[in-house]
């Protein structure tokens, strides 16, 4: 029977809090009957689809984290390792290239990791299919040919995953099925929508993005851009999370999208939470479905 689903929101590093945050579910016999997740919260909600438990996916991205070939990737070097809510991870991307002359190179590119380097960054990924999962599980991606937002439920996990967080400008878009895709928080950073249609009752949703606010003043063109994409992509996200029944934002703004290395402080965050949002969940939880469903269609006659 369909009923409990979670939604997780894209953000990087600062998606890893949904690991604590699923851990605390996991302590409280809240089962999850569907998982839906976006760019981060695809890597974590596919982990966990997989492993049947948060404590499980845990243990394995710190292992891999922590691991000597990850590190030698250097995704560690994005980072300004210092915290500052209003850095564009463009900005980060441009002080690590350095020189113009780095950067004139790199514009020429579609993106700073190359597909070999990327498929290496994702090998750590289980290559199984989408339907052996143990939980039902949706992946969000962003087709460019197209601009459509497309929606996984089947196919290679790893694949599919890979896709969802392309970064655009950081890895390169990965050719899928005949789509040509990107991280899916271009089009649908919490995906809530995929869960309704699919009739579950019950929708709670994690989101991780940072504030909107930003009181800098773009230094450049590309800096011009992002800032106009991702207010774009915040009020996209506002409309977007109307459909979901519980809305929560762990306290992670403070960290950039490539700070990895604060694996065990992010996840913590994801666990304190939960936590104080204990209460609400179990209530959204142990709720009459049917209750759900007439406060659901109540609510889309207010909207009309």
């Amino acid at each position: 029977m369909k009923n409990f689903a979670i939604a997780l929101g894209g953000g990087g590093a600062r998606g890893l809090a949904h690991i604590g945050f699923l851990k605390v579910l996991d302590q409280n016999q809240i089962k999850i009957d569907a998982i839906s997740g976006c760019s981060m919260g695809a890597i974590v909600g596919g982990l966990y689809a997989y492993f049947g438990n948060a404590q499980a996916v845990e243990e394995f991205v710190i292992r891999t984290i922590q691991s000597e070939k990850y590190r030698e990737l250097g995704i560690d070097k994005l980072s300004r390792k210092k915290y500052n809510n209003e850095i564009s991870y463009f900005e980060q991307f441009f002080d690590f290239i350095g020189t113009s002359i780095q950067i004139l190179k790199a514009i020429n590119k579609t993106s700073y990791f190359d597909a070999e380097l990327t498929n290496e960054i994702f090998d750590f990924i289980p290559d199984v299919s989408i339907e052996s999962l143990k939980i039902k599980f949706f992946a969000v991606a962003t087709d460019l040919l197209s601009g459509n937002e497309i929606v996984f439920q089947n196919g290679s996990l790893r694949k599919v995953l890979q896709a969802s967080s392309a970064i655009p400008g950081i890895f390169p878009p990965v050719n899928y099925k005949n789509y040509l895709l990107v991280d899916g928080s271009v089009t649908d950073l919490v995906p809530v929508k995929i869960l309704t249609e699919n009739g579950y009752d019950k929708i709670l949703a994690v989101d991780v993005v940072k504030s909107l606010e930003n009181r800098n003043f773009p230094k450049n063109i590309l800096e011009i851009l992002y800032r106009v994409e991702s207010i774009s992509s915040f009020h996209l996200s506002s409309y977007q999370l109307k459909e979901t029944d519980l809305l929560i934002n762990p306290e992670v703004r403070q960290y950039d999208w490539s700070d990895f290395q604060f694996v065990k402080e992010i996840i913590l965050e994801g666990e304190k939470s939960a936590l104080e949002h204990l209460s609400q969940i179990k209530k959204l939880y142990n709720t009459n479905r049917y209750l759900m469903k007439l406060r659901r269609t109540i609510n889309r006659i207010r909207k009309r």
